[in-house]
């Protein structure tokens, strides 16, 4: 073989499927056999999984469908997940959109890239092999991945738009009719891998309708009430086994009580979205909340910044026990390494104060049912990282209180198989 110039390029050969093998492990037959999973359900202000509590420790990925697409990109998602099964992380909030652009899942209006819906079909069938949940958002109030503002688009191409007003992606006759088709394919489609419908598919935790809505041209709100009462109703008569969420970042609007007192600064009630009126809509299962007060505020010291995240969780917990009687969960929260004056520490203090509420509540048995930290990455991510997003095991403080977090939350609700899976961690 040498002797015929071959014995190099096989050994390189073999190299690179080594290092594949190490790296991703592929081949292990230990992960050919997905485990069991049962659908979450609703039981008052709990999740349920098989009849017993279920306690969320989870992160977002939104970059998932994207990076599976392409090949050189795609192990990046089974990385990520092999590493929050160590973690003891049970569920990941990811989109499952992407409209017009690069890498578009939805092309046009009712005109899909199959390339990409295959993508989407490896992300749940890889999270299913690894034991982990999604939440599945369908829609971004924001322009990244299209959003919004490219369904406007679209009716204005078409001849058949309102306005040109972002907004009118709530209002629109035509662009609700886009949205449904877009809702109606994506929760029919078969997976090319597993056989699944998505609606029938237990790995998906559940559905959420939007990424951070705002309606700031109608403050009263009644656009986006109506936009949710509709869109809600039409996603449960094609999926009733699944949680739905609005997607909020949970902001009082002008009418609430808490407008002044809980609400980060004034400008928050004037966005046409309203925490308790827009989450006691009954096809409405979970209420969603973010977290991000060095966003919110200007020029508060990181001290003030962590007394407002206490009183922020602790106001939408109270909503959840008493007037929606339904769970929360904290979707995102981050901490920018932007702000001034920046350290790690702070972040680990960020973290634990989300965390420590997040236990209190389910020692309690009260409606804090979870939090997905934004936003987790594997190495080598630079060109989709932000300025909150982290590499868990580059810091072993946080990586310490992420574990610490699926541990005592497993404990609280008896999950003895993720704590035999943790039982050197825990």
């Amino acid at each position: 073989m040498a002797g015929n110039g071959l014995f190099y390029p096989i050994l390189g050969l073999a190299c690179c499927l080594a290092f594949i093998y190490i790296s991703f492990g592929d081949w292990k037959l230990g992960d050919t056999k997905a485990p069991k999973m049962g659908f979450v359900e609703r039981n008052g202000t709990k999740f349920m999984v098989n009849g017993r509590a279920f306690y969320i420790n989870g992160w977002n990925s939104y970059w998932f469908m994207d990076h599976a697409v392409e090949g050189h990109r795609k192990p990046r998602v089974r990385a990520m997940l092999r590493a929050a099964r160590k973690m003891g992380l049970t569920v990941c909030r990811t989109w499952a959109f992407s409209d017009g652009g690069y890498n578009a899942l939805q092309v046009f209006p009712g005109r899909f890239n199959e390339q990409v819906f295959k993508a989407l079909d490896h992300v749940i069938a890889e999270s299913r092999q690894h034991g982990i949940r999604l939440l599945l958002s369908l829609v971004n109030n924001l322009q990244a991945y299209g959003g919004k503002t490219q369904y406007v688009k679209w009716a204005w191409q078409d001849g058949v738009g309102l306005s040109s007003s972002n907004d009118s992606f709530f209002y629109d006759p035509s662009i609700r009719i886009y949205f449904k088709n877009y809702i109606k394919t994506v929760l029919t489609r078969r997976n090319s891998i597993t056989g699944i419908e998505y609606r029938n598919d237990p790995t998906i935790f559940g559905w959420e309708l939007i990424n951070e809505p705002r309606c700031m041209t109608d403050a009263s709100g009644d656009t986006l009430q109506e936009w949710i009462e509709e869109m809600s109703a039409y996603i449960k008569s094609i999926d009733k086994k699944h949680l739905l969420t609005v997607g909020l970042e949970g902001f009082y609007g002008p009418n609430s009580p808490k407008k002044s007192t809980a609400n980060p600064e004034e400008w928050a009630s004037r966005l046409g979205s309203d925490f308790i009126r827009n989450s006691e809509i009954p096809h409405i299962d979970f209420a969603s909340v973010h977290i991000y007060p060095d966003h919110w505020f200007h020029d508060q010291d990181f001290e003030d910044e962590l007394q407002f995240v206490s009183k922020w969780m602790l106001s939408h917990i109270e909503d959840g026990d008493k007037e929606l009687k339904k769970p929360v969960m904290f979707t995102e929260f981050g901490l920018s390494d932007l702000n001034k004056g920046f350290t790690p520490a702070q972040r680990d203090r960020f973290y634990k104060t989300v965390y420590d509420i997040i236990y209190e509540s389910a020692k309690r048995k009260r409606s804090g049912a979870g939090s997905l930290a934004w936003q987790f990455l594997v190495e080598g991510m630079e060109e989709s990282n932000d300025d909150f997003g982290i590499v868990p095991w580059e810091r072993s403080s946080i990586y310490r209180l992420i574990i610490e977090q699926s541990c005592r939350l497993a404990r609280i609700g008896g999950d003895i198989q993720q704590l035999k899976a943790l039982k050197n961690m825990c």
